[in-house]
């Protein structure tokens, strides 16, 4: 009786047991493997939980994000030491209300020009001599010698005047110069017809009456000093050091780093390195690499003749490493930018290659060896300035000697290495120097920003000179409604 009734018992457990197993709660809930993260109150993840903010719908609490606003390609104009120094030398006022009405015309950015062609400079350094005048052209007066008695500095005012207006400002830095021979009835002046010791440094001519110093040559009035000149090279960098000490300034922008013309630099030290370079001596010097008195190539061009090409773009693009190296050195968050121009079809005749290295000049380019391109010096800047000095009869199109043709060229050859900046030379002839010419001016804008990264425009002077304000604030402002559309 007692086995029958365990028996029952035993039967009836089980049952129930499998009642529980099929239709009940288990006491530990199962949690698949492929989620560890199961929540019982929430037990299907992929369906919002109403108790929890939904991410996709706006926060009421939170503000509501501004659109991005479009970047603004920057605008750039010169203010030409020389030309300018009669407003600007002793009258730091003036500076202030030209900087206002710059930044109100539409530029966003300033070139100072502090190292002027004579060589002496005006900012702070412990390596060369401050300006104490300058040849500048008061219209139908002519020529005439502007002082300077003031004792601020001179930088330091465009730097103050130009960030009060909301301007960036950077120095112009003529690289290469040594002084200028009187002409206009004004004395020589300048570091190498001061310091006799630097008349080494000066490049020396492959003239028709043999090779000569360029002091000694009267036809040129800007003298050079030889950028293969290793002496020079520590002259400029140091002058590059103590201009990147300014801490307020925002850039650097390099003029005439560059030889003169073809007939430059036969000097010794050249040739030295031009030998080293090819791995031979040249017997017949200078003739082998370019005959005396060349100012332009000739119709057949020799290995020598394209390896001497070579290198001076190579002695142009080495010494760009080490000027970059000595600013950066100093401020590393300085722009480093370089100023040339635009017709590259014939800039080897200053020894410049200022396209990227991944340019190939020899497929386009006759006077290029294989090795040109890798003496471009583009990737080594942060900006590079274009001068598109067409006339004003040629403010659009494609190639060459068109404002519009130099910036989309160079824009093509940079391949966005740096910023490329271009514009016109709004005086000097070629059309502009009438004052008359207003809408070419306007025209000069849409056909430069347009085809590059900015605007560039030289000089200030002729801005000032020819009232071109409006007509290039109306050119500014239709690229500003166009790009914020």
């Amino acid at each position: 009786m007692k086995q029958r009734r365990f028996l029952l018992m035993f039967m009836l457990v089980g049952v129930v047991a499998m009642a529980t197993t099929a239709c009940g709660e288990p006491d530990d809930p199962y949690v698949p493997e492929w989620n560890d993260k199961w929540d019982p109150e929430n037990p299907n993840p992929d369906e919002p939980n109403p108790d929890e903010p939904n991410p996709d719908e706006p926060n009421p609490d939170e503000p509501t994000p501004e659109p991005e606003k479009p970047t603004l390609k920057p605008r750039y104009i010169w203010i030409d030491a020389a030309a300018n120094f009669h407003d600007y030398a002793n009258d730091n006022a003036k500076i202030e209300s030209d900087m206002a009405k710059v930044a109100d015309t539409g530029f966003t950015d300033i070139v100072v020009d502090i190292r002027p062609t004579m060589g002496d400079v005006l900012y702070r350094t412990t390596h060369t001599a401050q300006v104490e005048k300058l040849g500048s052209w008061r219209g139908g007066g002519g020529y005439h010698w502007e002082k300077r008695t003031a004792t601020w500095d001179y930088l330091e005012a465009f730097i103050e005047a130009g960030h009060k207006a909301g301007l960036r400002v950077h120095a112009g830095f003529n690289t290469m110069v040594a002084g200028n021979a009187g002409s206009y009835g004004l004395e020589a002046q300048g570091i190498a017809y001061r310091d006799s010791n630097k008349r080494d440094w000066v490049t020396v001519l492959n003239t028709a009456d043999g090779l000569q110093n360029m002091m000694d040559v009267s036809s040129y009035g800007t003298k050079f000093f030889n950028p293969a000149h290793p002496e020079v090279v520590e002259f400029v960098c140091n002058l590059l050091k103590d201009l990147a000490a300014y801490e307020e300034l925002d850039g650097i922008i390099l003029d005439r780093c560059r030889y003169d013309d073809l007939m430059c630099d036969f000097s010794a030290t050249s040739r030295e390195q031009f030998e080293k370079h090819i791995g031979r001596n040249i017997v017949n010097w200078p003739n082998e690499v370019m005959a005396p008195g060349s100012k332009a190539l000739p119709a057949m061009l020799g290995s020598t003749q394209l390896k001497w090409l070579e290198f001076r773009v190579k002695t142009i693009h080495d010494f760009i490493v080490k000027a970059r190296e000595a600013v950066k050195s100093v401020n590393p968050d300085i722009s480093f930018g370089a100023y040339v121009g635009g017709w590259y079809s014939t800039y080897y005749d200053v020894g410049v290659n200022w396209a990227s290295p991944k340019y190939n000049t020899a497929a386009n380019y006759k006077w290029a060896t294989t090795d040109y391109k890798n003496y471009g010096f583009a990737d080594h800047l942060d900006v590079l300035l274009i001068g598109a000095y067409a006339s004003t009869s040629s403010i659009y199109g494609g190639g060459e000697w068109s404002v519009q043709g130099f910036c989309k060229l160079a824009h093509s050859k940079v391949m966005g290495d740096c910023v490329v900046v271009g514009g016109p030379d709004v005086g000097n002839g070629t059309g502009w120097t009438n004052g008359n010419v207003p809408t070419k001016a306007t025209e000069s804008v849409d056909a430069a920003i347009n085809a590059c990264d900015g605007y560039f425009l030289f000089d200030l002077i002729h801005v000032k000179m020819y009232n071109y304000w409006n007509a290039l604030k109306q050119g500014i402002n239709q690229y500003l409604q166009e790009a914020q559309k």
